[in-house]
C-alpha cells in the first residue's frame, strides 16, 4: 500500500482501550505504533492492534474524519468495528 491518507482505530484486546489516529502512511504508522517507537497512549496502554481503517483522497479529509470520530460515543466506535471486522483481527497482515 503506497501513501495515502487514512484514519485508523488501534485496540489493546475485542472491546478495549481504542485509539483513533490519522497518518499518511499507513504501514509504517502502524509498524511504529507496534514496535513501541511512538510514544504516548498507544505505548502506554499497550493498544497496537489494528482493527479499522479509511483510506482517504486528501490529508485534510482524513484530518476531518478523524476529529469526528474522537466525537462519537464510545457504542458508535465499537459497531463501525464491528461491522467490517466482526472479529477483531488485526488488520496489519492486510495492509502489507
Amino acid at each position: 500500500m503506497d501513501k495515502q491518507p487514512a484514519v485508523y482505530i488501534l485496540a489493546s484486546k475485542r472491546n478495549g482501550t481504542l485509539y483513533i489516529g490519522v497518518t499518511s502512511d499507513l504501514v509504517k504508522r502502524i509498524w511504529e505504533h507496534k514496535n513501541n517507537i511512538v510514544e504516548g497512549f498507544t505505548k502506554r496502554y499497550d493498544v497496537h492492534q489494528l482493527v479499522w481503517y479509511e483510506i482517504h483522497e486528501s490529508m485534510e479529509s482524513a484530518i476531518e474524519r478523524e476529529k469526528r470520530l474522537k466525537e462519537w460515543k464510545r457504542k458508535w466506535k465499537l459497531a463501525l468495528i464491528e461491522e467490517i471486522n466482526p472479529d477483531w483481527k488485526d488488520l496489519y497482515n492486510t495492509i502489507l
